[in-house]
């Protein structure tokens, strides 16, 4: 028995080749061809910002991000980017002196609106002695007894003569009825207004106390020295000014 003819090496026209087996393990997919259909190209230009997972996330509470570009700090590191803080912090700028700026007054108008504020005061010094020469026309005792409280009431308004009329409000602060007459006033240095308690200090304590108390001890030289100081001082200023921070200007 014969068996067929033995198979053939060749191949046969008529036959498709095999595709040969796929490769083993997992493979990416191939890429589409340029131009094939369904497919679209890249876009260009700027991306959409691509958001984590949840969508955006909200700014945490209190904090207000300040718009724009940010200033670069100290040595090239980046601004800041925190929370704007709320006005009122910067530092307040320093405020001129009350009497910068201010003409001062010279040495003639203080002394001429002195001399006035002694004649104001002697016309009560006038009063009483007329009434205790005609209290005493009557009687000694009550001539002796009017001259005592004619004179401890003098001197409580001697004392409080200048404080009280240079604590007045508005224009006429600083000022006496000599002063005013002369439209010249003290001012203080921190430009704040003339009290009660800083007149008391200038006229009683440093102009009448302290001058007189140094007066009795080397006779006239303080009181001259104290009055006659204007004249080679740069600010205008006695030495009672100095020492009460004071200076006095022309209005």
């Amino acid at each position: 028995m014969q068996s067929g003819p033995p198979a053939s090496d060749k191949p046969d026209p008529e036959r498709p080749p095999e595709a040969p087996p796929p490769p083993s393990g997992p493979q990416a997919p191939p890429a589409p061809p340029s131009g094939a259909p369904g497919t679209a190209p890249p876009p260009e230009g700027p991306q959409a910002p691509v958001h984590p997972p949840g969508g955006p996330q909200a700014p945490a509470p209190g904090y207000a991000p300040i718009p724009g570009p940010q200033p670069p700090g100290p040595e090239g590191m980046p601004g800041y980017g925190g929370p704007v803080p709320p006005g009122g912090w910067q530092q307040p700028m320093p405020q001129p002196a009350g009497w910068v700026g201010r003409p001062l007054a010279s040495w003639g108008s203080r002394f001429a609106a002195q001399l006035i504020d002694w004649l104001v005061l002697l016309v009560p010094v006038v009063v009483l002695v007329v009434i205790v020469v005609a209290v005493a026309a009557g009687s000694d005792v009550g001539a002796v007894v009017t001259a005592i409280v004619g004179f401890v009431a003098y001197l409580v308004a001697a004392f409080c003569y200048a404080p009280l009329l240079m604590m007045r409000d508005g224009p006429h602060n600083g000022q006496t009825l000599g002063k005013q007459a002369l439209n010249i006033t003290v001012v203080r240095n921190t430009g704040q207004p003339m009290s009660f308690g800083w007149a008391a200090l200038r006229e009683i304590v440093l102009k009448g106390l302290a001058v007189g108390i140094a007066s009795s001890i080397i006779p006239l030289i303080p009181w001259l020295l104290n009055y006659l100081w204007p004249l080679w001082d740069d600010e205008n200023r006695a030495l009672h000014d100095m020492a009460a921070q004071t200076h006095v200007v022309r209005v």
